[in-house]
């Protein structure tokens, strides 16, 4: 038999979590596909009762989103320009009813290496805010994201949230995407990106993160790095500044054509901020 746990308060939830594993249940747009035609077998924790988990706050250390804040939260939230990468991520994964019920935190917990939010977090340096009876952490999301399906949280911890610190004024950002389609498909390539650009139309600060290309999303350091004091007709993508990505067949596309294509839509989200 399995247990059924809606908590109504993090410390409760906390509580049930140092006694037995539960698997935290948010929007469901992932746990409940799964599970089509198959008995539940886990424990549960629906976390909807929690509702100090949902919402957007401007805090002393940056922009916090809570573990339960819906993709429909961010679309329509008043965000720096720094989050229009996000904020067009949020428009593209499903339908209205996926944005309505979906939560940024649980596509991160979910850990595609094709999850939409990623690239985009990790342009804008967010952390994950990690809870339980021992105490809190924050990791780097490149940190918290392991693997396909592979993440950092222990069985006792619970994502609370993303704290995003503060980007300046003149920070854009963008967000690329190929799919079959436009709408309502698993990308192919992706890429987020966040830049600062001077006066003279030179890049001061970028951080570029491509999905869907490995085993889980990665920043481009190099390429960044490279990027920095140039305009945007002197940026070049050489191999060197990909030679992390590890694409693979699959029934969407060859690995070959996800290396094609990879700098174009780096190139047109750059572009995008510019």
């Amino acid at each position: 038999m399995f247990s059924y746990h809606r908590p109504a308060s993090t410390e409760e939830a906390l509580s049930i979590l140092s006694r037995e594993p539960c698997v935290p249940l948010a929007g469901g747009t992932d746990f409940y596909p799964a599970r089509v035609g198959k008995p539940i077998q886990e424990n549960v924790m629906d976390l909807t009762g929690i509702r100090s988990l949902r919402g957007i706050e401007e805090r002393a250390e940056g922009i916090w989103m809570g573990a339960l804040t819906t993709w429909t939260d961010v679309m329509h939230a008043d965000l720096p320009e720094a989050f229009q990468g996000l904020q067009q991520a949020s428009r593209t994964i499903g339908g209205v009813q996926t944005q309505n019920a979906g939560t940024l935190c649980g596509n991160l917990c979910n850990a595609s290496p094709a999850a939409d939010s990623v690239p985009n977090l990790m342009a804008l340096e967010a952390q994950v805010e990690l809870e339980s009876v021992r105490g809190s952490r924050r990791l780097d999301l490149q940190e918290f994201i392991l693997g396909n399906r592979k993440t950092a949280k222990a069985d006792d911890e619970l994502v609370t949230g993303l704290l995003i610190p503060k980007p300046s004024a003149n920070a854009f950002g963008a967000f690329e995407k190929l799919g079959a389609r436009k709408y309502l498909v698993i990308s192919i390539v992706m890429t987020g990106v966040v830049a600062e650009w001077n006066e003279d139309q030179r890049i001061g600060k970028i951080r570029i993160a491509v999905g869907s290309c490995s085993e889980k999303s990665i920043r481009l350091e190099k390429l960044e790095k490279e990027c920095e004091g140039k305009r945007m007709d002197q940026i070049r993508i050489r191999t060197e500044h990909l030679e992390n990505l590890s694409p693979i067949d699959d029934i969407r596309a060859k690995a070959d054509f996800r290396l094609e294509v990879v700098s174009e839509l780096i190139l047109r989200a750059v572009r995008q901020t510019s």
